[in-house]
């Protein structure tokens, strides 16, 4: 049988995809520290958007802290996919409170795929997970 088709084997496919997931993980973590200092720091506009969805404004920093948690887990390689899911339980809670305002969850929702999607790119133990499911 003729192997001309055949994927390489070479390790640049999976260099090139561990880097793309770095990207992608990075940039979603910097959004998050930002969305998580700014609670922190609970500027006007922040406590203003946050009350207008319900929430009291002593909230905001609990919320920031909470974020700022779940992204340094996520950032760090060892706790990335705790992370990961706590990010995930946040943006949940998001998607929630934007769905009981009356407003589109869509936002909170491809985030979270994106926060997926660069783990699974940059950890080749969860892409072999999800394909072999081993």
């Amino acid at each position: 049988m003729d192997n001309t088709l055949a994927l390489p084997t070479s390790s640049i496919p999976t260099n090139r995809l561990v880097w793309t997931g770095r990207i992608i993980s990075g940039l979603a973590v910097a959004f998050f520290v930002f969305d998580a200092a700014m609670k922190l720091v609970a500027i006007a506009p922040v406590v203003e958007a946050t009350t207008r969805l319900g929430y009291a404004a002593s909230d905001v920093r609990p919320i920031g802290a909470v974020l700022m948690l779940a992204t340094l887990l996520y950032a760090l390689p060892r706790t990335a996919v705790l992370g990961a899911l706590f990010v995930t339980a946040y943006l949940g809670g998001a998607a929630a409170t934007m769905v009981h305002a009356g407003q589109s969850a869509l936002f909170p929702v491809v985030t979270g795929v994106i926060v997926w999607v660069g783990l699974v790119m940059r950890r080749p133990q969860l892409r072999a997970l999800l394909v072999t499911g081993k």
